[in-house]
Formats: C-alpha cells, structure tokens, sequence
C-alpha cells in the first residue's frame, strides 16, 4: 500500500474569522447587521403605518360623506322645529297606516325570505346537481335588476287584464296586484338574497363533518339540523334577518308599481315619503323617512351589540 500523506489542518485560526463564522453577536460586521436590519424594520413599519392611517382617513371620510352626514341631515332637518313634525306625522292616521301596512309586508316577507334563505343556502352547499352554477347566479338576480323591472315584471305576470294568471287569479276571487299580495311580493322579490348570502359562507366554513357525525349516531335529518346546524349558522341568520326587514322596509320602485299607491289601502311609508315631499310637506316626509331609518338602524346596532365576538377563537394561541 502506498503512504498515504495527511494534510494537517491549522487548528488555530484568526478571532476574526471564527468568530465571523460562529455569528458572533459581539463581532463588529453582525452588529452592524443587526442595525440595519432593524433600521429596515422601522422603516417598513413606517410605510405601513402611514398606510394603515390614510387608509383609515380614506374610508371614515368616504363613509361620512356618503351614509353619516345625509342621514344625519334627516335628522336634523326632522327636528328643526323641535317634535312637531315627529308629533304630526304620528298624529296623521294616513301615514299610521302607511306605517302599518309596512310593518306587516316587511314582516311577512322577511319570514318568506328567512325560510327559503336557509333551504336554498343548504341546497347550493350540501348537494350537487346540475345547474347549481345557474341557480346561485338566479338567486343574486334581485340585487342586479332595477326594481322598476321587478314591478312591471310581476304585473304582466299577475296583473288583472295583461298578466298570465292574473284573470284566472280574478276570476277567483283573489287579487294579487294593486293589493296586499303583489306589495308582499314585490318587497320579498327585492329582499330574497339577503339571508342567503349569509349563510351561505357559514355553511361553507363549518363543513359537514358534524353534521355526518350526528347521523351515524343515529340522529335524522330535523333532528341533525336543530341540533348541529342551526347553531352554527344562526348569527348568519340573524344578521340576514336584520339586513333583509331593512331592505323591505325602505322599499319603493317596485312596491309603486305594483301598489297603485292607494292611501288607506295599499299606501306604504316609502311612498307616503314621496308624496309629502312632492306636495312641499317637506318636515313631514322627513319625519317618516326619519322613523324608517330610525328601525332599520336600530336592529343593527342590537345585532351588533348583542352578537358575540368570535376575533379572539381566530386568533392563534
């Protein structure tokens, strides 16, 4: 076997050099890392910041300018006289019934809507079928269409001469527009995708493992429902609720087309709003369109208040 030579490796080596090679943090060149790194960080939080701030001064004054400062307005010109046009249009019995018959559509209709949210939404996401793509796209229809459209469309479907089941509708005694059921209709129509545009998301995220769990230990389809879905989306229902009664309750193409706009009858609040305003009562049409913003805004803020917040089980332990 022939020698085999061994190279010897220097053992000793500069301070410089090993204590480079280490990352020692006492060595000149890895202080001078460490501060710009953290020079780079401050500047970065920086621009961040700045960002951050005139974002923020962006959107509060967007906002303000576009839903504050008009509602605010409302509000204003209503008391501007003190409470004597809040006291007259409360003491008017036209726009008290105005009130009710409001009251009553936006409350039949949001049942409407609630239920059917909550079916469809578990049709689109627990089922496959063919034309779920078209269905969810029929389902956003309202929030695309003029209202105006929706009006004319269901009095050339309902209406009493022109309308496809409208003279059957007649002839038996039940009449749909320039009535309660066409104003029920027209208002449920506009409001439809509310709920389900909620629950959707919440269904989505919470998948279908529990769901499948409660059905092997034998629980059936209501009982699988009350007990494991229900619960995990009924703030999603709640908020879709609060979101479609405010949306019927401000209603007024489509429910002038298909309302006749008949006082005592078939008047809404909306349209009781435009007619004191054309008529130059302006403190009463401020006044009532003041009371609809104030329940609209009021179910909000209680959803908002009462609703739990859930930031803290997202974040990371």
């Amino acid at each position: 076997m022939g020698d085999i030579s061994l190279i010897d490796v220097p053992r000793d080596r500069p301070d410089d050099q090993r204590s480079d090679e280490r990352g020692d943090e006492s060595s000149p060149s890895s202080r001078a890392g460490r501060q710009r790194r953290a020079r780079s960080s401050a500047r970065s939080r920086s621009r961040k910041g700045v960002g951050t701030y005139a974002l923020r001064i962006f959107v509060i004054v967007y906002l303000f300018f576009l839903v504050a400062w008009p509602v605010s307005l409302v509000a204003q010109r209503t008391f501007e006289g003190g409470l004597d046009n809040l006291r007259g249009v409360l003491q008017d019995p036209d726009v008290m019934s105005a009130m009710r018959l409001t009251l009553v559509v936006a409350v039949v209709s949001v049942i409407i809507n609630t239920l059917f949210g909550v079916s469809m939404s578990i049709l689109l996401v627990r089922y496959e079928f063919r034309g779920k793509r078209l269905l969810s796209a029929l389902v956003d229809l309202p929030l695309a269409v003029s209202p105006i459209v929706v009006g004319l469309s269901l009095v050339l479907v309902y209406g009493g001469r022109e309308g496809w089941f409208g003279p059957t509708l007649e002839a038996a005694g039940f009449q749909v527009i320039y009535a309660l059921p066409g104003i029920i209709l027209a208002t449920t129509f506009v409001a439809l995708p509310l709920v389900i545009r909620e629950v959707v998301p919440i269904l989505e995220e919470v998948g279908t493992d529990a769901e499948r769990a409660a059905q092997t230990l034998g629980a059936n389809t209501w009982q699988t429902f009350w007990r494991i879905t229900f619960p995990a989306i009924r703030w999603g229902i709640v908020y879709g609720v609060v979101l479609s009664l405010a949306r019927s309750l401000g209603e007024f193409g489509a429910v002038k087309v298909v309302s006749g706009n008949l006082l005592g009858k078939t008047r809404t609040a909306t349209l009781v709003v435009e007619e004191k305003y054309l008529n130059f009562d302006k403190g009463g049409a401020y006044a009532t369109a003041f009371l609809l913003a104030l329940v609209a805004v009021a179910c909000i803020v209680v959803v908002a208040i009462i609703r739990p917040d859930t930031s803290d089980d997202r974040e990371d332990p």
